[in-house]
């Protein structure tokens, strides 16, 4: 017998949210981190609205808000001049801002949250080897004293960023290439500058061969991340306040910029590679966070995804390793993450508003910013990318399509979509409207119905019959719109939509076929060796996948589409 349910290895934000997560469905977790204690170095800030949704699911987006600051807009300049403003907040969710945290708060925030959950990081504790056979993985621990130790698992989760042990032991290539012409010069510090101090308000300088921004932090303080070209790549000492504050001022035309450092002074210059795991999984062994995906901070979202990642990965794991799903479920966990983490790739690669550009380009583009920022349909789609709100898995194995998607104006989700965060009644006419991702949980399925539809007693009783049979934890949840803006974004009445436990949707169909999602949970559930995958139902435009087989996240993945 394995001495835990799964060991994560690295108390980074990803590791720590895997283990949060895993502890909240019931696993024992053994979370290790070579590090003495936890980091106190700045690195990621934001936390972007997906990312956030995904930590309130695991109960501990409230903790992280409440030492965070809330990003209301950005102020784009060039030339010493004001080009436009980016505003957030134009999506329904509970969480439809970013927020801006030191990773070490988030870090420090998330392992008293852990310990408050029973499991506790063990420090100073670097995992040297990894083993993975068919019913368990075996790992040996080393401490600074040289002391070894030997121990087993079901699982085990490489989560301990691009110098993975894990990755390493799997015999797991992590593909791609540095990024040469760039480095990036950051720290933290208080400016005095003619711009003041707005609680929420950040602010992106450009400039030919550099892009600036600065961001609120909580204690006053701003962070300064300077994209710029690399005339010297022999350079690796850390940048002096001095040459920060010159790069700011000459940026940012403001000649009489100062800068103070704040009580805990940081300075970095970090160059980087674009790095892609050719698979996140191998047996009972998986990657996760840095360990899987890394590539340039353009963008701000690597963290995110790594969290997202954790999140994607928890329910699946939980569900194999109680016996209710098919460990085949693991592998769109790879499928996924690896697709999205290509996206970001190819995306940060013409992120123009913070690469630097040549004197041409710049001009060319900075030309450009007042125009689409004064674009309220650009502002949206802009906001709705940044949030990750609109990132799908349409292309997923668990993404089951059975209802013809309708017309323009019915933007309901499809299958792989988000399930958007709707205001909906669910105990009847006389109840107040709340928030549709209040009443989903990460512990099971939500089988979303239509109440309308399902005040059929006929209707109601066969839907929850196959609840009750599925493999799955799975509950019937029927609601009402609360307007026809909401009952436009909830899709059409008259289909069924399977929520999965992290939010997306794995199946639309017609509540008149419930054949389809007969066929949808017996994928899900487990299989006799010698048994045969079952046909799928086909509805027009729509594909049949006979299981969890899906096109490899190398081939290009499809845009993100906008509801």
């Amino acid at each position: 017998m394995p001495d835990v349910d799964v060991c994560v290895v690295g108390a980074g934000p990803v590791g720590l949210t895997l283990a949060i997560a895993l502890r909240g469905l019931g696993l024992g977790v053994r979370i290790v981190d070579r590090a003495p204690a936890a980091k106190r170095e700045a690195r990621a800030l934001v936390l972007w609205p997906r990312a956030l949704e995904a930590l309130d699911s695991l109960g501990v987006a409230g903790i992280l808000r409440r030492n965070a600051v809330e990003l209301a807009r950005v102020t784009i300049h060039g030339r010493g001049r004001r080009l436009g403003e980016l505003t957030t907040g134009w999506h329904r969710s509970a969480h439809n801002r970013p927020v801006n945290i030191e990773q070490h708060d988030i870090e420090r925030l998330l392992c008293a949250e852990l310990a408050g959950r029973g499991t506790e990081v063990e420090w100073d504790t670097e995992v040297t080897d990894v083993k993975v056979h068919e019913d368990r993985a075996e790992f040996t621990l080393t401490r600074p004293d040289g002391t070894a130790e030997s121990g087993t698992a079901a699982w085990i989760v490489g989560c301990e960023g691009t110098a993975s042990v894990v990755r390493d032991r799997l015999g797991i290539p992590f593909e791609g290439r540095r990024r040469t012409g760039l480095q990036v010069v950051q720290g933290n510090a208080h400016p005095e500058w003619p711009l003041g101090e707005q609680q929420g308000h950040g602010h992106i300088f450009l400039a030919p061969r550099r892009s600036l921004l600065a961001f609120p932090l909580p204690d006053g303080a701003y962070r300064f991340f300077c994209f710029r070209d690399d005339p010297d790549p022999a350079l690796t000492a850390p940048p002096t306040l001095d040459e920060l504050r010159d790069l700011v001022a000459d940026t940012a035309r403001m000649p009489r910029l100062r800068l103070t450092p704040p009580e805990r002074p940081w300075l970095n210059r970090a160059r980087f590679s674009d790095r892609i795991a050719t698979r996140l999984r191998h047996g009972r062994g998986l990657l996760a966070g840095d360990a899987a995906h890394a590539w340039a901070p353009v963008g701000g979202h690597g963290m995110n995804v790594g969290m997202l990642g954790a999140h994607n990965l928890a329910w699946k794991l939980a569900a194999v390793h109680r016996g209710e799903a098919d460990d085949r479920i693991l592998d769109t966990y790879d499928t996924e993450q690896r697709a999205l983490a290509v996206r970001y790739v190819r995306e940060m690669r013409l992120n123009f508003m913070e690469l630097p550009l040549p004197p041409l380009g710049y001009r060319a583009f900075s030309a450009t910013v007042p125009v689409v920022l004064a674009l309220r349909g650009f502002q949206r789609r802009l906001d709705r990318q940044l949030s990750d709100l609109g990132r799908n898995h349409r292309h997923s194995a668990l993404s089951w399509q059975r209802s013809t998607p309708g017309l323009v104006r019915e933007r309901g989700p499809r299958a792989g979509d988000r399930m958007p965060d709707i205001r909906v009644r669910s105990g009847g006419p006389a109840a107040g409207p709340v928030r549709l991702h209040t009443l989903l949980r990460y512990d099971a399925w939500t089988l979303l119905v239509d109440a309308a539809r399902a005040a059929d007693p006929a209707v109601r009783r066969s839907l929850e019959e196959r609840c009750r049979r599925g493999p799955v934890p799975l509950r019937l949840l029927p609601v009402t719109p609360a307007d026809a803006a909401e009952a436009r974004l909830f899709g059409r009445p008259g289909d069924l939509r399977l929520v999965r436990p992290d939010g997306y949707v794995g199946l639309v169909a017609p509540v008149a076929r419930p054949e389809a999602l007969d066929a949808y949970l017996v994928t899900l559930a487990p299989r006799r060796p010698d048994a045969h995958p079952p046909s799928a139902p086909s509805a027009p435009g729509a594909s049949s996948p006979q299981s969890f087989s899906s096109p490899s996240p190398s081939s290009p993945p499809p845009s993100d589409t906008a509801q």
